[in-house]
């Protein structure tokens, strides 16, 4: 389980992720990272949209808990005060528990590594 004091709950903060951050997609998610220098004391927070495409509510909810139990892995990689908002695709509501951790960690890998010249 994903720890209380790492999780979004303010729409303006997930509004502010996805509007502002980096963006990478896949299959299954697509996540959005957003780099504050202005709090850098805060842990990292991180919010989940599963919206009704993905399938009804128990399906939604097991997307849910299941993304939750792969971010907490990731939490240590997160910069300081980063919002993190994981957003799930249809596919990820028949998605095999490996598919989705797989396109998760590669979402992750290219939107920590540095940006590239030119790019933001």
């Amino acid at each position: 389980m994903l720890p209380s004091g790492h999780r979004m709950r303010r729409r303006d903060e997930f509004t502010l992720a996805v509007r502002r951050g980096r963006r990478a997609g896949r299959p299954t998610v697509v996540v959005h990272l957003l780099r504050r220098d202005d709090a850098t004391e805060e842990d990292p927070l991180v919010g989940f949209i599963v919206a009704r495409n993905v399938g009804n509510a128990v399906v939604r909810n097991s997307v849910r808990r299941r993304l939750r139990h792969l971010v907490r892995v990731h939490l240590d990689r997160l910069p300081r005060g980063s919002l993190l908002v994981v957003r799930a695709n249809p596919a990820a509501g028949t998605a095999r528990h490996d598919e989705l951790a797989a396109d998760l960690e590669s979402a992750l890998d290219r939107l920590l590594r540095p940006a590239s010249k030119g790019r933001k």
